[in-house]
């Protein structure tokens, strides 16, 4: 019998912590670039006359392995993370109500650390969009059944399709009614004058940038909330049909994901990251096709983020007791990583701190992301290895348990 259908005898989480830990280090990939660049249209910026070969090459991996493939499962596995957690709580507490008012408290400190996080650290944060996220599309789905889950998958994939059209319409609109080459400059010109504010500036003039592009990306990752509604609800629904916590009962769901997502993932990827490295080369200008490519990276990126899943879900019992001793200690922290990957990047890459950012090459950067994955791997082991959760996942499940206390205590005056 294959490792597949003897799977290895472990906790629970142990494959999802690993997948998590991994999406954790494959976002650094892609928002190490935007502590250069800040926060415009060209994520890559504009790669000198004097780029190497690795720098050429930096673009095209990210863009091809990395961009919008890991926020999707990431966002994939906070909707399992509701599933289980909930489920959790219920246990705990006896009624579902309780467990799903004890995670409404969760998600107030994810946004909390989010908004702290937006203004003070890196402007990127997606932690304030994914706890409004969770407020609007999970709330009352703790305890329902299957049925309802797929109602409102069906709501919601519809939402997203009809929203993904009409960029589509509006890109096709835009290439129509020309003047890409005024578009550019502009756009050059606005990336330039954030590159010079991040990697020259002092704490005062960064901070004020930061929270102007605080205030925009968040008001435009609204926009994306139908795409995080539906990677939400997959998650609940992929932990109730035991997609997640049985993969090895699933083997033929996850070979088609798997193989789907490849099919269609490394062709649109391949010509998307040709788009970008072109743009990156010449930015003045900028090809139609890229407008298009943009319009459809939502589903081209999802695709190629769902063979990762199921990749990782089709590991065998070696490959996959490799994943979990790697990579899910970093899983089990990914919020105290998440926010520390920031605060790394801009010490060592921003005007205020090394700088690095102004005098290191495109390939430099990547390197960063790299050294910090390293420097992770390694903290998460050590720190679980004397505490049983990161820094700010224990101040949160402190912040949690107040409210359990008040629940038993109250329970306890009514008896």
């Amino acid at each position: 019998m294959s490792d597949m259908q003897n799977p290895p005898q472990a906790t629970r989480s142990d494959r999802i912590d690993a997948l998590r830990g991994i999406a954790v280090f494959g976002i650094l990939l892609v928002n190490v670039w935007s502590f250069i660049w800040g926060f415009e249209s060209l994520r890559y910026g504009v790669l000198p006359v004097t780029a190497s070969i690795f720098d050429v090459l930096s673009v095209a991996f990210v863009a091809f392995f990395a961009e919008q493939k890991f926020y999707p499962i990431f966002a994939f596995l906070f909707g399992a993370g509701f599933v289980l957690l909930t489920r959790s709580l219920k246990r705990r507490l006896g009624r579902w109500s309780d467990a799903e008012r004890l995670y409404r408290r969760r998600l107030k400190w994810l946004l909390a650390c989010g908004i702290v996080h937006g203004t003070l650290i890196w402007f990127g944060d997606i932690l304030t969009v994914y706890a409004i996220a969770g407020f609007w599309v999970l709330s009352g789905l703790a305890g329902a059944r299957l049925h309802k889950v797929r109602s409102n998958l069906r709501v919601w994939s519809i939402v997203f399709i009809v929203l993904l059209l009409t960029n589509f319409i509006l890109s096709v609109q835009m290439i129509k009614a020309g003047g890409l080459y005024e578009q550019a400059k502009n756009t050059v010109a606005a990336v330039e004058a954030g590159r010079l504010i991040y990697t020259q500036g002092n704490l005062f003039t960064i901070a004020i940038q930061r929270i102007g592009d605080y205030l925009s990306v968040t008001t435009q990752s609204l926009f994306i909330l139908p795409h995080i509604a539906v990677l939400f609800l997959l998650g609940a629904m992929a932990v109730r049909r035991g997609w997640l916590t049985q993969p090895w009962r699933h083997r033929i769901f996850w070979r088609r994901v798997q193989w789907t997502g490849f099919a269609i993932g490394i062709p649109f990827n391949l010509a998307w990251a040709t788009m970008v490295l072109a743009e990156a080369i010449d930015p003045l200008h900028p090809s139609a096709y890229a407008f298009l490519l943009y319009a459809w990276l939502p589903i081209g990126g999802s695709c190629l983020a769902a063979a990762y899943v199921a990749t990782v879900m089709l590991a065998g019992q070696n490959v996959g007791r490799w994943l979990e001793y790697c990579f899910a200690p970093v899983g089990k922290m990914a919020l105290t990583l998440y926010l520390m990957q920031s605060l790394l990047c801009a010490i060592l890459i921003q005007g205020f701190g090394l700088g690095l950012g102004a005098t290191w090459p495109p390939a430099g950067w990547l390197g960063i992301a790299f050294a910090i994955m390293l420097l992770q791997l390694a903290f998460s082991r050590w720190w679980l290895a004397r505490h049983a959760q990161g820094p700010l996942e224990m101040l949160m499940r402190r912040y949690i348990n107040k409210e359990l206390h008040k629940e038993f205590n109250k329970d306890a005056t009514t008896l």
